[in-house]
């Protein structure tokens, strides 16, 4: 068994597992601290949402650096059973849940607003990064920040309904694609 761990907060270097599914691909700790810097404490009582959670690492440790309340979403089983048992290793679990469902149709069925999104889908399916983000836009709050992990040849669209991409961050062969409100811009530099 392979162990990722929490890199920063409360529950750092808790270690999680990363399961035996061949496409879970989690997120590497480089690519994982710069998210978090990037966000910086723009995350303490804010509500966070892992949209493609893969094995729940990035909200988890969106939990321990302060956020109010963490949703994730996964659609594959086997990947919700590995989440939900990562989350049962929080010494406080607090406001975090995980539902196993297809993300477009939580996104669009759920009332909840969300401060900052992380979608970071299977590379194969950029289709499906495009829909949902269209769909997750409509679900952020007035000053939200969405946050894609995409390959470097992904062409990120410019802009999302009321929201405009404003920095890429490029790491080898993956790149952050940030995304601010258009009315309230953000200094993520």
């Amino acid at each position: 068994m392979v162990f990722i761990q929490v890199i920063g907060g409360k529950f750092k270097g808790l270690k999680l597992e990363s399961g035996k599914n061949e496409f879970l691909r989690p997120t590497k700790d480089r690519i994982k601290e710069s998210i978090f810097d990037i966000l910086q404490f723009k995350i303490i009582n804010k509500s966070f949402i892992d949209v493609f959670g893969g094995t729940g690492q990035v909200g988890i440790e969106a939990l321990s650096r302060g956020a109010k309340d963490v949703t994730i979403l996964e659609i594959n089983k086997e990947s919700a059973d590995l989440i939900r048992k990562n989350i049962s290793k929080l010494k406080s679990i607090g406001n975090i849940k995980m539902i196993n469902t297809d993300e477009k149709k939580y996104l669009q069925s759920t009332g909840q607003n969300f401060d900052i999104a992380f979608l970071d889908p299977p590379y194969k399916d950029m289709d499906l990064l495009n829909e949902t983000l269209e769909l997750i836009s409509e679900k952020m709050a007035e000053n939200g920040i969405i946050i894609t992990e995409t390959l470097a040849n992904y062409n990120a669209p410019e802009k999302i309904k009321n929201f405009s991409l404003q920095k890429r961050y490029k790491y080898g062969n993956i790149t952050l694609n940030i995304y601010n409100s258009i009315k309230i811009k953000f200094n993520l530099i």
